[in-house]
């Protein structure tokens, strides 16, 4: 605790160091960068996403600014690229990664591990030997204050992942049969979409965990519907990082049933769920990580489930082992 706040300290005074002098500002964001002199190529980024008139209103904002140098060093060609109009969508969802709602100084960006910008995704901050990073850029100037918010100095261009749901959950490699049953259940384009979505998403250990012999049957065409309810039980509207989660209320989900969040000795847990690893963003909304499969309450969905129930308890390793050791019809030794 002692060497978190010590760490804190550090960043709040190195980032004391670095900023400008906060005085009553005149001009507006857009106006403050161009003065400047060592924004051009985020000026003309604005233009092309047509941006310039929004971060020229009220706000107020903070943008998490690179300067010329920075966009200098994306790979060649990729600002020419993404300033192309066929490229606006993914310009602007770029650009908006920067920007955070609401007028976040120094002092208070030290005390934040993430904030959620105006992409809707969230940026990482980090403190580090007095450093303050805002994902894998580092401040180095704060507190340029102006008319409708605030900018500090970046030295590189941070990214947004481009990937949505589905493609972020493939890269994870543990998801291999959530998305296996998303795609028998016809979801995976629904999965796809702009949503924001927000996903308790079951690990193949927690699918394996189920009683022997569900995910074949769920599998099976004609229990299509109920495999497509039980995956939208994950499935809440919205982006909702674990912040926005509150203990005791319920949330609706795509099946149209109600999940309620309830905190077991400091774990997050949806339904009897333990939350594993939250937050982790897709372009198209936020995944939370889960250690059981949830099943909604209707019982016409959970015939599927209940029909593969042959003991009342196995053990987590025989469960999934037991598919295996069906074929084989063998005993299972402990």
């Amino acid at each position: 605790m002692m060497k978190t706040c010590f760490q804190t300290l550090l960043a709040t005074l190195a980032l004391t160091a670095l900023a400008v002098p906060i005085q009553a500002a005149e001009k507006d964001i857009v106006s403050t960068a161009v003065e400047a002199g060592s924004f051009k190529t985020l000026a003309a980024a604005l233009e092309a996403a047509g941006l310039v008139s929004t971060l020229q209103g009220p706000g107020p904002f903070t943008v998490f600014a690179p300067t010329d140098d920075a966009f200098a060093m994306l790979p060649a060609g990729t600002v020419e690229e993404l300033v192309k109009p066929e490229n606006k969508a993914q310009l602007i969802a770029v650009l908006t990664y920067h920007v955070v709602p609401g007028k976040v100084a120094a002092a208070d960006v030290v005390k934040l591990k993430a904030a959620k910008t105006v992409n809707g995704q969230r940026v990482e901050i980090s403190t580090q030997d007095g450093n303050v990073r805002v994902d894998q850029a580092e401040v180095v100037t704060a507190d340029i204050a102006c008319s409708n918010g605030i900018i500090h100095v970046i030295d590189q261009v941070i990214l947004p992942t481009s990937d949505k749901i589905p493609d972020v959950a493939l890269k994870a490699g543990v998801f291999s049969t959530l998305l296996a049953a998303a795609k028998a259940a016809g979801l995976v384009e629904a999965l796809s979409a702009e949503g924001p979505l927000t996903v308790f998403a079951p690990t193949d250990s927690a699918f394996a965990a189920l009683p022997p012999g569900t995910i074949d049957n769920l599998l099976k065409a004609e229990n299509k519907s109920q495999l497509a309810a039980i995956l939208k039980f994950h499935v809440v509207s919205g982006r909702l990082y674990a912040a926005d989660l509150s203990g005791g209320h319920a949330y609706q989900t795509l099946q149209g049933a109600s999940i309620s969040l309830k905190i077991e000795g400091g774990q997050p847990k949806i339904g009897q769920a333990t939350v594993l690893t939250p937050d982790i963003d897709a372009a198209n909304g936020v995944i939370h990580v889960i250690d059981e499969v949830l099943l909604p309450p209707s019982d016409d969905v959970r015939k599927p489930v209940s029909q593969n129930v042959r003991q009342p308890h196995v053990s987590a390793c025989r469960r999934a082992q037991r598919v295996a050791i069906d074929r084989d019809r063998e005993d299972c030794d402990d």
